[in-house]
């Protein structure tokens, strides 16, 4: 499988091809019922009303494709450009904004924004089940805000209620050494907003770093807690420190301001969840383009999310 992404790939421009690499994806052991799970109960339909890549279940008696139960189903978007935005979207380390997909695939700008959405909620890990860390792993802790300064806003539109004043919304991270991330969107920075997902998304034995911040405090009650100090401007005491989640951070945030330039509360959990897929399935954890692509696809079954 190449390493890149090659926009000359005959499933970014054939409909044959690109709807026999999306069922090659969704049905690796061959075609199933989306509706009633039957195997060998399935068979293509034949004729030309029907058109290609239409299948039926003896079974439940139910016409279908590879798209049902997907964000693809009653898509009337091309296949072709369905993978062409996921590939150019997996690939692109800073996101790629909606007005970029539009020039890029020839659909207009709306279609292109959900269609992105749509992607990155393949993307989203659904409610992870596996704790990070472990015995002999380190996690890192942090929170960073995103958003623009209250100040700079028109005062119509300014919200006095906002954290500190300054209109900004709340992304907190864990960052295993070496492995994964898991950010989220926050309402609070506090002990009692932090302790629960720390609870729950660790391993009890997990060495965890942190800054001097007060919501850390007292996490060494539940866990093998370093700090460093960042007021007195110490950065690294052996293998405390907390560059790797700030390391991420400064994707995240090049990618939001650079690419992107403005995030609504409402979505910021989709763009978390874009740019922690990407993490996830880097290339130093030898992913390439094109199985980073395939893992997204993979994603979109079981998910759907409408225009409102």
């Amino acid at each position: 499988m190449s390493a890149t992404v090659d926009l000359t790939n005959p499933i970014f421009t054939d409909l044959e091809a690109a709807r026999a690499h999306f069922e090659a994806i969704r049905w690796p052991n061959g075609p199933y019922c989306p509706f009633c799970g039957v195997v060998d109960r399935v068979a293509p339909l034949g004729g030309k009303s029907m058109g290609p890549g239409w299948y039926h279940c003896k079974d439940c008696r139910k016409k279908f494709t590879a798209a049902v139960g997907t964000i693809y189903e009653r898509s009337h978007i091309p296949m072709t450009k369905w993978l062409l935005a996921t590939h150019l979207m997996c690939a692109s380390k800073k996101g790629m904004s909606a007005h970029q997909l539009h020039r890029m695939i020839g659909l207009p700008y709306k279609t292109a924004w959900f269609m992105a959405h749509r992607i990155r909620e393949g993307m989203r890990e659904l409610s992870p089940t596996e704790p990070m860390g472990g015995a002999g792993k380190t996690v890192e802790a942090d929170e960073t805000y995103i958003g623009g300064k209250e100040r700079n806003k028109h005062r119509n539109k300014r919200d006095s209620k906002k954290i500190g004043g300054m209109g900004k919304e709340i992304a907190f991270a864990l960052v295993e050494r070496g492995g994964r991330v898991r950010t989220q969107h926050i309402g609070g920075v506090t002990a009692k907003t932090l302790r629960p997902i720390l609870v729950a998304q660790l391993h009890a034995d997990t060495k965890l770093m942190t800054d001097d911040a007060g919501q850390y405090r007292h996490m060494g009650r539940d866990f093998r807690h370093s700090v460093v100090n960042h007021g007195i401007g110490e950065y690294v005491r052996g293998e405390a420190h907390t560059n790797t989640v700030e390391g991420y951070f400064s994707i995240l945030k090049r990618g939001i301001v650079g690419t992107y330039h403005h995030v609504s509360p409402q979505h910021l959990k989709r763009y978390l969840a874009e740019f922690d897929f990407r993490y996830n399935e880097r290339s130093a954890l030898e992913v390439t383009d094109a199985e980073r692509a395939t893992k997204a696809i993979k994603g979109i079954v079981g998910k759907r999310i409408t225009y409102q």
